[in-house]
C-alpha cells in the first residue's frame, strides 16, 4: 500500500503547473514546443519535455538536456516509462480502425497494435500465425511501418496493400511474398502511420504496443504473448 501510494504523489508531480517563464526558456530552445509537452518531476529544477511519444529532461534555462530514464528508487518505480506507456495509450487511441488492418476473433480478450514492414521476416512468421493469435482472443490492429523509410519498395508494397480491394487477404498474399498489384488509390495511411512509428521511438519490426502502452519489440509466439497478456490483466 505504501509504495502505490508513493507512485501515485510521485506521478501526480508531473502534472503540476509549469511557471511562464521556465515554459518560455525551454521553449526557445525547442521551437515548436506547447504547454503541454512540458511538465514538472519530482526533481527541482529538471523539467520533462514531451517529444512524439518519448520524453527528455531539460533544465529551468532549456540549456541542457538529459536522455534517459528518472527512476522513483523508494518505490522502485520507472516513472520516465510510465509516462511513455500513457503517451503510447493516447497516440494510438486516436489512431481508428479505419486506418488499420485488423484481424480479430469474434468475442476479442484483447486487442494490440502491431507496427508491421512486409518484407521484414519476423513479421511474416507473426501474421503466419495470425489464424492462433485470433484463436487465443488476440485482435490484432497492423499499422504499416517500413523500415526502409519512404519512396522505398517496401513502402509501395504497403500502398499496395491498402490500395487492394481486399486488404487483409492482400496483406496475407503480400507477406508470402506474392506482388500485390492494385491501382493507386489517392492517400493512404502509410505515411502517416511510419511517422507515428517513428515518434514512438520503433526502430525494428514487428513492433507490438498493449492496451496497458507496454511496448514489446519483436516477434513474440501466440501462447507466450497470451501469457504475458493474462499477467497484466490479472
Amino acid at each position: 500500500m505504501l509504495r502505490s501510494t508513493i507512485l501515485v504523489l510521485s506521478l501526480a508531480l508531473f502534472a503540476t503547473g509549469v511557471r511562464a517563464d521556465v515554459r518560455a526558456d525551454i521553449a526557445k530552445k525547442f521551437p515548436g514546443t506547447t504547454e503541454a509537452d512540458i511538465r514538472t518531476t519530482p526533481m527541482q529544477g529538471l523539467y520533462e519535455l514531451r517529444r512524439g511519444g518519448d520524453v527528455v529532461y531539460v533544465s529551468a534555462d532549456g540549456r541542457y538536456a538529459l536522455m534517459g530514464d528518472l527512476y522513483d528508487l523508494n518505490s522502485n518505480s520507472n516513472l520516465t516509462e510510465t509516462r511513455r506507456r500513457g503517451l503510447r495509450k493516447t497516440l494510438l487511441a486516436a489512431v481508428p480502425d479505419s486506418q488499420t488492418l485488423v484481424f480479430s476473433p469474434k468475442d476479442p480478450k484483447y486487442t494490440i497494435d502491431v507496427f508491421t514492414d512486409v518484407d521484414c521476416a519476423y513479421c511474416r512468421k507473426l501474421h503466419s500465425q495470425i489464424a492462433e493469435y485470433n484463436r487465443l482472443g488476440v485482435r490484432v490492429r497492423y499499422l504499416f511501418f517500413p523500415r526502409s523509410g519512404p519512396d522505398t519498395e517496401s513502402w509501395h508494397k504497403a500502398e499496395s496493400v491498402w490500395c487492394a480491394a481486399d486488404r487483409n487477404d492482400a496483406l496475407t498474399r503480400a507477406k508470402r511474398g506474392e506482388a500485390i498489384k492494385s491501382k493507386p488509390c489517392g492517400t493512404t495511411p502509410v505515411a502517416k502511420e511510419y511517422q507515428l512509428g517513428e515518434d514512438l521511438g520503433i526502430q525494428g519490426t514487428p513492433a507490438i504496443v498493449l492496451a496497458n502502452g507496454e511496448m514489446l519489440p519483436g516477434y513474440v509466439p501466440p501462447a507466450i504473448l497470451v501469457d504475458h497478456l493474462k499477467s497484466i490483466t490479472r
